[in-house]
């Protein structure tokens, strides 16, 4: 197998022995062969049911979550989705901050991210302080000899409100949630960074990229 990789504009190809090669191309809605068209539900190109901003069809007392619809095909994403729909039947509201929602590369190194990326940012105009720390800095990740990667914070140049934490290395997936519980509570940076963090753990690495983002990482 022959793989191609891009550096700085300059085209180079290695050979690289492997077993299995995964294609990795997206994935579409499974609901073809559903019999949707038999009670005229409606779906888009892609093949995702078309919903409302309460997840009902266009016959009101089908609703529909997760994969088979819009926004990212992710289990927690689905289960926070039929939170909301059964708080709707029950008590006519729901809600779900899709701005919140984590995702996560079970690769190695692991990769997670939630809230908003740098290319979003610049499009949207907004302002923002960059804060990163490396786990090749943490002492847990060297302890284990597994120290490739970083965490990175973006968050609001003037309110230090967090808009996006990046995480590549072990135990991302883990570390992502307290990224999401600062996110959906609207911490700042600065909250993240006054907050103790055992040590030694990985859990660090996310303390001291938020330090950062002031300049004022200790270890790196």
């Amino acid at each position: 197998m022959y793989m191609q990789t891009f550096t700085h504009k300059i085209l180079t190809i290695s050979q690289l022995d492997a077993d299995v090669v995964l294609v990795a191309i997206g994935r579409r809605p499974y609901t073809a062969g559903l019999g949707l068209e038999n009670i005229g539900l409606e779906t888009d190109n892609r093949g995702r049911i078309v919903i409302d901003q309460e997840y009902r069809t266009k016959i009101p007392h089908i609703r529909v979550i997760g994969d088979v619809t819009f926004g990212p095909m992710l289990a927690h994403k689905a289960e926070e989705e039929a939170v909301a729909v059964i708080e709707y039947i029950t008590k006519n509201y729901g809600h779900v901050n899709y701005g919140a929602i984590p995702s996560v590369m079970y690769t190695q190194p692991e990769v997670a991210w939630v809230g908003q990326n740098e290319a979003e940012l610049k499009e949207a105009g907004v302002k923002y302080k960059i804060g990163s720390f490396p786990f090749s800095a943490n002492s847990r990740a060297k302890t284990n000899a597994d120290s490739d990667g970083m965490v990175k914070f973006l968050a609001d140049a003037e309110t230090d409100r967090i808009l996006g934490i990046h995480i590549v290395g072990p135990n991302a997936g883990e570390m992502i949630a307290e990224g999401v519980l600062a996110l959906e509570y609207g911490a700042s940076s600065e909250d993240v960074a006054r907050t103790s963090h055992a040590h030694p753990t990985l859990a660090e690495a996310f303390k001291e990229a938020a330090m950062a983002t002031h300049g004022k990482a200790i270890h790196y």
